[in-house]
């Protein structure tokens, strides 16, 4: 495992506390962890053992620059909306676990139609690991931010369904094995 990387942040700023998602406000001056840096936004501890969740765009908090999400397929056709969809849907992580929500097995369906020139409604449906996680709201919003941001989407609707309930089955081979589940 990677050495843990420490910091001092530079301002305040807007956390969100890991498991129950609540909001709250970290203090200039206040030593934390990075636990995880992945996608676009950081899991860090703070110096009372709290696991909080720092959005990508406060970054510059901890001293990093912002992660800048990109497009691999410029075009908006309804194909290529899709294909942009699940791309940046394997940025979004668990900010507990390792693992983009597409290899855990998290997002059950996108379907993107066509809403207009140029123009499409998306439909993602997904699940959470555990009904009742207080994590669900944010990553539900994180996947939302990110799909919206696409080129070609006009609409974006994530609903969130415990039917069928998730199990460690649904996570890709690749998802697995960097668990440690094989």
């Amino acid at each position: 495992m990677a050495e843990r990387e420490s910091f001092v942040l530079t301002r305040d700023v807007n956390i969100v506390t890991i498991p129950d998602g609540t909001p709250d406000t970290l203090r200039k001056g206040e030593h934390v962890t990075i636990h995880q840096s992945l996608g676009n936004n950081y899991t860090v501890v703070t110096e009372s053992g709290y696991m909080v969740r720092i959005a990508g765009a406060d970054a510059d908090a901890l001293g990093k620059e912002q992660h800048k999400l990109h497009t691999l397929v410029s075009e908006t056709s309804p194909e290529a909306v899709e294909k942009n969809c699940w791309e940046v849907m394997k940025t979004v992580y668990d900010p507990e676990i390792p693992v983009n929500i597409v290899d855990l097995g998290l997002v059950y369906s996108c379907i993107v139609e066509p809403a207009g020139e140029s123009e499409n409604a998306v439909h993602i449906t997904m699940t959470l690991t555990a009904p009742g996680c207080g994590m669900g709201p944010v990553i539900q919003g994180d996947v939302e931010k990110c799909i919206r941001a696409l080129p070609g989407v006009s609409s974006v609707d994530v609903e969130v369904v415990l039917d069928p309930p998730w199990s460690r089955e649904m996570m890709s081979e690749v998802a697995q094995l960097q668990l440690g589940l094989f």
